[in-house]
């Protein structure tokens, strides 16, 4: 890779680390099923109108609307607001690669190697230390939901991967028009009608300024710039820098939120973030029962996040997508709180 695309892949993994900080300060601003619904809406509009027709066919579009922003994200930013620190929500996330493995050995058949199964074991015991740390100062249940939100990305990731996308922008953009909606309704129904009027009408430049930044700055760039290094590099080449994803993620929530982040968190990050790159990176995968496809597009990088975040893979948002604010849900103050793209053999973390 040139210096450039160096720099630029490294600002995309930036951008997502940091995006789980912007997400904590909007959910001070909004709940989070209605922050999540405008996020989606601030990206599709009006970039809807510049990229294009959908490349591919509307049962993808909509099985990864569904999958990445309605429960990935959804579940993220419920469970960010319940008390899941922003650190560990953006390292946590990065299971995803385990829930994509595994998915994609029962619906695609595709057996992942030896390496990659040790790779997993690792990822899964680094899930248990931050489990422990997390029990012990924190909500296990905002964990689970953040667990429950790579799980979610997991299914789009593989969603992701048979849709083959080849514009990685195009396809995230109109994915964002499909979760909206479904959003809007969850939060009139679970957050009210008059939460989300109030956090409306209080809506400030802060607020204003975390809602573009996951629309635009996470979503819109994080993904086009991605999407444009995968079809100029191998995934093999960018996949590995969505692995900073975390790092960005810990230490930006540690500088500007001051979470601490103990010994056995960084011991949960050293033992996951090893694991994912096993489990992303070690060695081909082998297909039961049918032939590998071959040509143009059957193993091309497609639009997540992670992570969200917030994220494909993200790894948004993906590698995923889409992590301080102490140990307790914040309650339900009416305007309280509440990854990158997958694809290819690599689920490329994203946390949007």
């Amino acid at each position: 890779m040139r210096p450039s695309h160096v720099l630029l892949a490294v600002l995309v993994a930036a951008v997502w680390g940091v995006n789980f900080v912007v997400i904590e300060i909007g959910l001070d601003h909004f709940p989070p099923l209605l922050f999540s619904a405008l996020r989606f809406l601030a990206a599709a509009v009006p970039a809807v109108f510049l990229v294009g027709r959908p490349k591919v066919a509307w049962k993808w579009i909509v099985g990864v609307g569904l999958a990445l922003g309605v429960a990935k994200f959804g579940l993220l930013f419920v469970g960010m607001d319940a008390g899941m620190p922003a650190g560990l929500s953006s390292l946590v996330l990065q299971i995803q690669a385990v829930f994509t493995a595994l998915f994609a050995f029962l619906l695609l058949g595709e057996r992942p190697a030896r390496i990659r199964l040790v790779g997993m074991a690792v990822a899964l015991a680094g899930i248990g230390v931050a489990a422990a740390d997390e029990g012990a100062s924190g909500p296990l249940g905002a964990f689970a939901l953040v667990i429950a939100a790579a799980a979610c990305w997991g299914v789009s990731n593989v969603l992701t991967r048979r849709a083959a996308p080849d514009d990685a922008l195009n396809f995230m953009v109109w994915v964002s028009t499909v979760p909206v909606l479904p959003l809007l309704v969850l939060s009139l129904l679970l957050e009210g009608p008059s939460r989300d009027l109030e956090a409306l009408g209080a809506l400030d430049l802060p607020g204003a300024g975390a809602l573009l930044y996951v629309a635009w700055g996470a979503t819109v760039f994080g993904f086009g710039a991605w999407g444009w290094l995968l079809r100029r590099h191998p995934a093999s080449t960018v996949a590995p820098f969505s692995l900073l994803v975390p790092v960005f993620g810990m230490s930006s929530a540690a500088l500007f939120l001051g979470e601490p982040v103990s010994p056995l968190r960084w011991c949960a990050a050293a033992l996951l973030v090893g694991g994912v790159a096993l489990a992303s990176f070690g060695g081909r995968d082998r297909r039961e029962g049918r032939k590998k496809e071959t040509g143009a597009g059957t193993e091309r990088a497609g639009g997540e996040t992670n992570g969200p975040g917030d994220d494909t893979n993200g790894s948004d948002d993906t590698h995923g997508s889409d992590d301080t604010h102490g140990s307790g849900a914040r309650g339900a103050a009416p305007t309280g709180r509440g990854a990158g793209p997958a694809g290819g053999r690599e689920p490329v973390v994203q946390s949007r």
